[in-house]
């Protein structure tokens, strides 16, 4: 007796092809030949002998060639035109080191390339039987099940058997097609040849993942009530930016056999840097500091800084930590003095009359032999930064700010002319 698997296999196929050849102008005798004609050609003694020769024109692979170019494959033709590409099937080993890759995801079905007209032995193979393993693993087991269903009377157990498992047969010799993406890969004074193939069993996995996320029922009566602003006891996660990709065009079963399935139609994750605004830089009307520098650009700068006076301890890293704070607030200056000079040497832009001439000299691009000869504008601009430093200091910091005095002042002063003096220029 079958396996109710295998007795339902071969109940849907006798009828779908009943209705595909039964004619409603077939008399009793035409239909009882038809039926007598589908039980011969689905019978097992002469189904699976015949496809069992045909099925070495299909082939189980985690990485079909066919989603980067669907004129490489497997088949005889493919030989000829040098588009054939080895059939892959690697799981990899299970790693918890944090990487999506082969061998760190389940998938529940191996992929398959191939002449598509033989799906229907492929499936034969792939069905689950009543001990919850496949057909497949039967025969490559050679269980009893697997011996019985092989012996056909006028056909050989080896060579059927030897037929079937062809599905699978690792080539000793990889081969691949330059119509596949080439990586050249430097190896010491050589290099490898690498060929990018798509891993087709990941990729519906996650189409699979998503669709279960976004349309499972649950999931459908949470967004229900979601829009009825209603309470939900268990929520729901949304997936936004989602790119679905199509494959194997008008005929998704020329990719592969899970491109069949879905409809040759895959999900794609957002993989993009985060957008960020850009900031629009102001140029100076009247005066760099009230005009252009905004301290709250930097506050976090200003809060390390305060943070940093409660410290009663005095030692050098401390110091130097201190003086690295300063500096921060000197490099965003210097930053924005760059900006300011490059937007004042395009064409057709004002000048600002109004600035005081120390910031004249210090950024105009008309003024630069005269900001490389004198000193006295560069004296008073880095007092200037100084004091700015200490107003900006207590702008973000508020009623909470430490009274700084002189000292302070002239140890920032010091900061500036040992450090950054020429590239304030």
């Amino acid at each position: 007796m079958l396996d109710p698997a295998i007795e339902a296999f071969f109940t849907v196929r006798k009828a779908e092809w009943l209705k595909k050849n039964l004619k409603s102008s077939d008399n009793e005798e035409q239909i009882n030949t038809k039926r007598q004609e589908c039980e011969r050609v689905f019978s097992l003694a002469n189904w699976l002998p015949e496809r069992a020769a045909k099925i070495n024109s299909r082939a189980l692979t985690t990485h079909p060639s066919t989603f980067t170019h669907t004129a490489t494959g497997i088949g005889k033709k493919n030989l000829k035109n040098q588009t054939f590409v080895t059939p892959i099937i690697y799981s990899g080993k299970r790693q918890n080191d944090g990487f999506l890759r082969s061998g760190n995801v389940v998938y529940k079905t191996i992929d398959s390339v191939g002449n598509a007209a033989e799906m229907g032995i492929e499936n034969f193979l792939r069905l689950k039987l009543a001990d919850g393993a496949s057909l497949l693993e039967h025969i490559e087991n050679e269980t009893d099940l697997a011996k019985s269903l092989l012996s056909i009377d006028g056909h050989d157990y080896n060579t059927l058997r030897t037929d079937l498992l062809a599905i699978k047969a690792q080539h000793p010799k990889p081969s691949t097609s330059s119509k596949i993406k080439q990586i050249y890969f430097p190896i010491d004074d050589g290099y490898h040849l690498l060929s990018l193939l798509t891993p087709s069993c990941y990729l519906f996995e996650l189409r699979q993942r998503i669709d279960q996320l976004r349309f499972a029922e649950e999931n459908k009566a949470a967004r229900q009530l979601k829009s009825k602003n209603e309470y939900s006891e268990h929520g729901f996660s949304e997936i936004y930016g989602i790119t679905t990709m199509s494959f194997g065009g008008t005929k998704p079963q020329n990719a592969s056999m899970l491109s069949s399935q879905n409809g040759g139609k895959a999900h794609l994750l957002l993989s993009l840097p985060p957008t960020l605004q850009t900031r629009t830089l102001r140029l100076p009307q009247h005066n760099f500091f009230t005009d252009t520098f905004n301290p709250f650009h930097i506050k976090e700068t200003f809060q390390a800084f305060h943070c940093f006076l409660h410290i009663d301890k005095n030692n050098i890293n401390l110091r130097n930590q201190r003086d690295s704070y300063i500096q921060e607030y000197i490099e965003h200056i210097i930053l924005i003095m760059y900006h300011i000079r490059q937007k004042f040497s395009e064409n057709n832009i004002k000048l600002p009359e109004n600035l005081p001439d120390y910031q004249k000299i210090w950024l105009f691009p008309n003024r630069q032999d005269e900001r490389n000869q004198t000193n006295d504008w560069l004296t008073y601009l880095i007092e200037v930064l100084a004091r700015q430093f200490i107003s900006s200091y207590q702008k973000i910091i508020e009623k909470k700010y430490i009274q700084l005095g002189d000292a302070e002042l002239k140890k920032i002063i010091q900061l500036v002319v040992e450090n950054n003096k020429e590239s304030l220029r």
